[in-house]
């Protein structure tokens, strides 16, 4: 029986990848980063229609987990949960950055030591630092770019670091599916508070009496 991965990753835009028995046979992006809840569907039947397959042929799930803002990442990653639930498949986390790590080391040309960065919004990056075989040696991390080490960059966010980009400058969502990337869970990386919260305070709306005080001579 062949393996009939679907690769879903909504850390930057909106990002889907095919892969079947290790190889990629499709990878799609929308290069939106406000319209993961409206495009990432259509663009999951778009990648599995373009393979000639449907969903009922998907025997795995693998779902970039971030880092990434909150809105974005909880999208894919919640479809990731729901896609697999509903087909009885497995599904595994991973960390974004180290699919574009992992795509620099197989291209062949990584140095010994190297950053990929993506964009924390804010004037701040997401990063991580790796060896020359994609092995992750800090983070990820968020940092203004000014506080990152001088090493070579890439990522979907290393142009906000330093102009030369040496590295692979994208997620590649079809990779995301086909390649052997370390489990990370499931819990997204979101590595800082959402800028919307719920009050943990209730404030009442009711006028508070005025209390009359009595003199007593």
């Amino acid at each position: 029986m062949s393996s009939i991965v679907l690769g879903i990753d909504t850390a930057t835009d909106v990002r889907v990848g095919l892969a079947v028995d290790g190889a990629v046979v499709a990878s799609a992006a929308v290069a939106d980063t406000r319209a993961h809840a409206e495009q990432l569907m259509l663009l999951v039947q778009q990648v599995l229609s373009e393979a000639g397959r449907t969903v009922s042929d998907l025997t795995g799930v693998v779902v970039g987990i971030g880092p990434g803002p909150f809105t974005g990442l909880r999208v894919g990653v919640a479809a990731g949960h729901t896609l697999a639930a509903a087909l009885g498949v497995s599904v595994r986390g991973v960390c974004s950055l180290d699919v574009v790590a992992a795509e620099w080391v197989r291209r062949g040309d990584a140095p010994a030591e190297f950053l990929i960065a993506s964009d924390a919004r804010r004037k701040e990056v997401y990063w991580a630092r790796y060896d020359g075989s994609g092995h992750r040696l800090d983070g990820p991390s968020v940092s203004a770019p000014a506080e990152l080490p001088a090493l070579p960059l890439g990522g979907p966010g290393a142009h906000l670091v330093a102009a030369e980009v040496a590295g692979p400058d994208a997620i590649d969502a079809g990779l995301l599916a086909a390649l052997d990337v370390p489990d990370a869970g499931l819990e997204p990386l979101y590595l800082r508070r959402p800028d919307a919260e719920v009050p943990t305070r209730v404030k009442s709306t009711l006028l508070q009496p005025r209390l009359a005080v009595t003199r007593h001579k």
